[in-house]
């Protein structure tokens, strides 16, 4: 991670060095947080974040989930958003605000510990390498399945349940993946540790329901939009593990992955195909300001000046 000038905390922005926390806080101890990543583009008209009152909105909803709830609303964290890029000077840049249980009480209840609310932003490129969306990058079906929809709540951006993804990133790395695919208990395709999943059959785009104890992905609910403006017929529909190795092409999608084609899984060689690669084109020049056909997705910047 890159070190840039500030940090949004609690309602003013501080040296990035001075955005400490006490190490007695909840959520260290329980993982009671909830998170957002966000991405924010260099464009011809300046910088320009994609879907952020969108994103924020979700760290709002997914801070209910958990019975959290945050001291500032959705506005006014985008506007603290606005304020963090201009001070930090980036053109373009990752965002991550999260929210969690500060310091207090210790038991597994938080009785009432305040709620920390911070935005950091910093240079961060393709988050599977910077081969991966030009030639697809290699996965494979892990072992550790997907939380269920009763066990923890995975509409819910929360930092707890990202374990789970650490897991079987952490497996799919040490077999030489590049990504893990999980499953549910009972074997239906959930998603990807950080990213949602499509496979292109027969001309068909096909991704699973958010009943699959997906996380409702924003770029996955962009990429269905781009899809059937392109006039492609796109289903939300349980896939089952063959249904991988059989398909015609494979994507995965999320804030940091975007758009990026699956080549392999497992032993399945599938390529980069070209509705992947259109839709991969259309996403991307869309949030680089490119295409106007989607542009009210992003949110520019207003008074930005860059910093060398």
């Amino acid at each position: 991670m890159q070190e840039t000038e500030k940090i949004w905390m609690n309602g003013k922005l501080v040296d990035w060095a001075d955005a400490t926390v006490h190490v007695g806080v909840h959520a260290l101890h329980y993982g009671s947080g909830v998170f957002e990543g966000v991405r924010c583009y260099e464009t011809p008209q300046g910088p320009a974040i994609f879907r952020l009152a969108d994103h924020m909105q979700r760290l709002h909803d997914s801070a209910r989930l958990l019975y959290l709830e945050i001291p500032f609303s959705v506005e006014a964290l985008r506007t603290a958003t606005h304020d963090l890029i201009r001070a930090n000077g980036l053109p373009a840049s990752y965002i991550r605000p999260i929210a969690f249980c500060g310091y207090g009480h210790l038991g597994v209840h938080a009785h009432g510990n305040p709620i920390e609310t911070v935005i950091m932003s910093w240079p961060w490129g393709a988050y599977l390498g910077e081969t991966s969306l030009e030639q697809g990058i290699t996965a494979c079906v892990s072992s550790w399945k997907r939380v269920g929809p009763n066990t923890i709540p995975h509409a819910s951006k929360a930092s707890g349940v990202y374990l789970n993804s650490m897991l079987a990133t952490s497996e799919a790395r040490r077999g030489g993946y590049d990504e893990a695919i999980l499953l549910t208990d009972d074997g239906y395709v959930a998603d990807g540790p950080g990213e949602n999943i499509f496979i292109v059959k027969d001309g068909v785009i096909r991704t699973p329901p958010l009943s699959t104890s997906i996380l409702p992905g924003l770029t996955r609910e962009a990429v269905i939009t781009i899809a059937r403006d392109l006039g492609y017929v796109v289903e939300e529909t349980p896939l089952i593990r063959s249904d991988l190795y059989l398909a015609d092409e494979f994507f995965m999608t999320g804030t940091a992955a975007e758009v990026t084609p699956v080549r392999v899984v497992d032993d399945q060689e599938l390529g980069v195909g070209p509705i992947s690669r259109e839709i991969q084109t259309s996403y991307l020049d869309t949030v680089n300001g490119r295409n106007d056909r989607w542009s009210h997705w992003l949110d520019h910047v207003e008074g930005f000046v860059a910093k060398a």
